[in-house]
């Protein structure tokens, strides 16, 4: 009786095993609609090089946009130390010129310590 049990057990996990592929769903998610600003600066290139790998351009929308360069160089650093983002050191200054003059303090018509 216990071998007719288990080898009924083992067909309907054999049967599991074959129609689990068939049971896959495909999951199509939209297409990431955010980009960085384009920019002339070197540091625009570097930033859909490297930041893009991780998380979405949303990302520095949710930054104050009265931020520092001192707060952009931390941002930056941080994603290379302690998270491992794999950019070149000497990418670091261009990517933090960028980003605090195209979403930062030092924007275009930004006065001092205005959002």
């Amino acid at each position: 009786m216990r071998r007719v049990a288990a080898r009924g057990l083992l067909a309907a996990i054999g049967v599991c095993l074959v129609m689990a592929p068939a049971l896959a769903l495909d999951i199509v998610l939209p297409r990431d609609s955010a980009d960085f600003a384009p920019s002339e600066l070197p540091g625009y290139a570097l930033v859909r090089q490297n930041c893009l790998v991780c998380h979405s351009a949303h990302y520095v929308l949710y930054q104050p946009p009265s931020s520092t360069r001192g707060y952009w160089d931390a941002t930056v650093r941080k994603m290379k130390w302690p998270f491992g983002a794999l950019f070149a050191d000497e990418d670091i200054a261009p990517m933090v010129d960028y980003l605090v003059r195209t979403y930062g303090a030092e924007r275009p018509g930004q006065a001092a310590g205005q959002p």
